[in-house]
This record gives C-alpha cells, structure tokens and sequence, in this order.
C-alpha cells in the first residue's frame, strides 16, 4: 500500500467481481455478514454485482491496487483506519474467524480458490502503475507527433547503438523499477564522460530501450557501479583509439535464476540476459554519460563486443574455484567482475592429452595478446572450455597452480623482445636487453571457466592499457 493510498473504512471490507465464481457463490453470505457488523463491499467489474447487499464501485481499480488485491474475492478485518487481517478466495474456517460467525457457509466447500483481481490484469498492471505510483518518472518526457515512426525517431536522436530499442514508455520503466528496491531517484554513480549523476531511473530508462527483464536490473546496476570508477577508468576506454570496452563476467546463483547462459555460445548471441544486460550498460553510458562513437569514443576499429559482451561463468560445472571467489566475494553472492577487453580469440588445441602440455598451448599463444614483443602492460581474461578443463580437472591442477605456470612459463628473454630483434621495430625499450621479463603482471591473467560441453578450444580476451596507467578489473556484489 503507498503512502496516498485511500483508506478503507472500518469493519470488515471484501473486494469482489461479478466473472468470478467463487465471488459468485459467497454472495449470500455477505447479507449475513453485513447483518452482524459493518460491512463494506468493493465490485471490480459490474457495479450492480452484488444484488443482495450495497456495494461501492471500484471503477479505477484505486482500492484493489493501493491494497494489494491480488485474488477476489478478499476480505479484511480493518480497525482503526489500519489492516489488521485478510484472507483470500473462499476457506470456511478463515471466513468464520474474520467475520465471528461460527456457522457461515456451513453449507459451502470447505474450501475454493478464488480468481485473479483485475489490479494485478497483465493488460492493465502497467497504466495502474502509472496512474497511483508514489514516484513518478521525472526524467525528461519526449513526445512523438503520430505521424513518427518511433523506432526511426530514436535513432535519428542518437540514442542507439545502431540497432533497434524498445521505446521507454512509462509503463515500461515502471515495470522495470519493479526490479529492484533501490528508489529511482538513487544516484548510483557519476556517469563519464561527461560526469552526469547516473540514477536508478536513469540506468532504467536505458534497461528498457536495452531489452532487459526487470530481474536484470540490479545486474545492470551492479555493472555500472563498477564501470563508473576510477580503477575501471570508463572515461580512459572510451577514449583510447584501441578496441575495447567493459566486458561484463557474471557469478552466483542469480545468474542461473535469471537464466544467464555460460554454455554453449556463451559468447555469442541468443541469450536475453547475457545481450541485454551488456547492451544496457553500454546505452546507459552512451545517452546518459555521453559516450558516443566518433565524439570521446575514439576507437580506432572498435569490435562488436562494445555493443554488449556479458556472460556467466560456469561454476557447477568448473573445476577451478570461481572468479568472484577469487577476487574476494563471499561464495554464493551474485557478483559481477568488469575488465576492459577486446573481442574474443579462439585458442585450438585438439592434441594436448596432459595439463602440462596444454599450458604450453595457451601460453604460446597468451604471448600473441596485442604483440608478441609487448609485455606486461597489457591483462587477458582466459576461458577454459569444459573439454579443456578436463584435463586439470584430472590431474588436480587448482586455479592458483594454473595461473603461477602460465605466469612463469611466459618469461621471455629480453634480448628477443627489444625492438629491432626478429626484424620487428615494434618493442621494448633496448635497456631491457639482458632481462627476462613475464608476458603478464601478477594479478594480469583473469581465469574463468565456460562454453559448451563439445569443442576443444578455450578462448582468450586481451585487456587494454592495465594498471593505474589504464583500467584495472572490478567487482561489484550484486545486490537487490
């Protein structure tokens, strides 16, 4: 009930409809009942229903909805302007207690469900929202002429990401408010680049053009809370001509309730949750923060990841602890890591037969990240497949053990990695001649775990400008 929700009268009050039958099979009762005490009867549908006693009709809903009508037909014991009990639908023993008549619907079931109130209508619930929420949107209303084509009207304003999105009506946001407790008006971070308070509404409104279920938005949040810092550094991945932006890796149980996917194709497109939760973070810091291509958006090729790179890692199924866990969240707490990557690259290895000899494969071809010359400036995400991942499975490897061989299995001396060596201008700086230095730096290899059950191959994401000097991973809890 909201804080401007009309009051119901002292007494007992019940809430009816004609088209439903068990509303039609107490009818009788309520003469009894108004008889014995104060009775006040609400009719949803028909005002002439019921016959047998006076009734106020509920022509707006107003009543249903403010007091949580979900089943008619409802009675509630009200005392002093305050609920103090209800039942729903038709149980004699609940009926008999409420109303103090021992005897009522003797002759009735001893009990029958009720029917859907027409408050909770899926055709009416979103205009009901809108009409008697406490919070109304306040962000800027665009109206559209009736002549507007409202999918080309939103792209011709620049608030795409080249595809179509949902038109963010006020029943939509609504909606999808409902998915969170946070209140709308929260200012959940300062949104780059142009430094603009990011609210709750705000990430809402872009949720919807996205595509999301309102069980997605705190994912969403959670996301751009983390995007939104100095250590993630959004302003710096915008701007820089390399081709990366947030991608998005998702831990806990929440993932498998909203249905994330982190089997097959757990990359690609054909999930909801995974392709509209990255997409929202990405329109959220386009319309919202002004991150827009061509403008502080400066990528040189850019990759098709920046329109929306979000997966779950697979952690019923991984061998290795998981991801979040690692990087110190609570196991069993929903938890989303961003990092600053490129698109995926697949690493082929249909021959390794030990976890020794797969390490290799993977560092051969983890030394490839941005160039085989260039080190240590630059992180990676790798994801093991779970036919990969049979192997360390077997013989026990553990994420730390994995991780610390393909650190130092990644050494390389300096004297070919300076520029100039191999032909190649591109490289270190020649002091580093007689050194031998790691491809990554600790910390610089983000493991995870996930993809279909068939295909020997892993896949390697490269990081962008790593450290204070660029972007470093975060992780946020996801919360509610």
């Amino acid at each position: 009930m909201t804080s401007h929700a009309p009051k119901l009268p002292d007494g007992l009050v019940v809430v009816v409809k004609r088209d439903c039958a068990t509303c039609q099979m107490v009818e009788p009762l309520l003469v009894l009942i108004a008889a014995s005490t104060n009775l006040t009867v609400y009719t949803q549908d028909d005002p002439t229903f019921p016959e047998s006693v006076p009734a106020i009709h509920d022509s707006d809903l107003a009543i249903s909805w403010h007091h949580s009508i979900d089943t008619v037909p409802t009675l509630i014991t009200v005392v002093n302007g305050q609920e103090t009990d209800r039942t729903f639908g038709w149980s004699r023993a609940d009926w008999q207690r409420l109303t103090g008549l021992d005897d009522l619907g003797e002759d009735l079931p001893v009990m029958r469900p009720g029917c859907g109130s027409m408050s909770v209508d899926p055709d009416r619930v979103d205009a009901l929202r809108v009409a008697f929420t406490d919070t109304p949107i306040i962000s800027r209303h665009v109206e559209l002429s009736s002549a507007e084509d409202e999918f080309e009207a939103m792209y011709a304003r620049g608030w795409t990401d080249g595809l179509p999105v949902i038109p963010p009506t006020p029943e939509r946001v609504l909606r999808m408010l409902t998915g969170t407790t946070r209140a709308p008006q929260d200012v959940v971070a300062i949104a780059p680049p142009d430094l603009v308070e990011l609210t709750v509404e705000k990430i809402a409104i872009n949720a919807v053009m996205a595509g999301c279920l309102p069980e997605y938005l705190p994912w969403v949040i959670a996301a751009l809370e983390a995007v939104c810092t100095d250590t993630f550094n959004m302003h710096g991945v915008l701007a820089t001509t390399m081709p990366v932006g947030p991608v998005i890796i998702c831990n806990g149980p929440g993932t498998r309730a909203i249905g994330m996917n982190s089997g097959i194709n757990a990359l690609g497109q054909g999930n909801r949750a995974n392709n509209t939760i990255g997409r929202a973070v990405q329109l959220t810091i386009r319309n919202v923060g002004g991150g827009r291509p061509g403008e502080v958006d400066r990528a040189t090729h850019g990759n098709p990841g920046k329109i929306s790179f979000c997966f779950a890692e697979d952690e019923l199924g991984s061998p290795f602890t998981s991801l979040a866990t690692e990087r110190g969240i609570a196991l069993g707490q929903n938890a989303v890591t961003v990092f600053a990557g490129e698109g995926p690259r697949c690493v082929v290895d249909q021959l390794a037969r030990t976890a020794d000899e797969l390490t290799n494969s993977l560092v051969a071809c983890l030394q490839t990240v941005h160039h085989p010359k260039l080190v240590i400036g630059f992180d990676a995400i790798l994801i093991i497949s779970p036919d990969h991942g049979r192997l360390f499975a077997q013989e026990g490897w553990t994420r730390e053990q994995l991780i610390t061989q393909l650190i130092e299995r990644s050494h390389t001396p300096g004297e070919q990695l300076v520029r100039g060596a191999r032909g190649i201008a591109e490289g270190i700086p020649p002091h580093l001649r007689d050194a031998t230095l790691p491809k990554f730096r600790p910390g610089g290899i983000l493991l995870t775990f996930a993809g279909g059950g068939a295909g020997l191959f892993s896949s390697i994401v490269a990081g962008w400008a790593n450290s204070a000097i660029g972007s470093d991973p975060v992780t946020r809890v996801v919360g509610s």
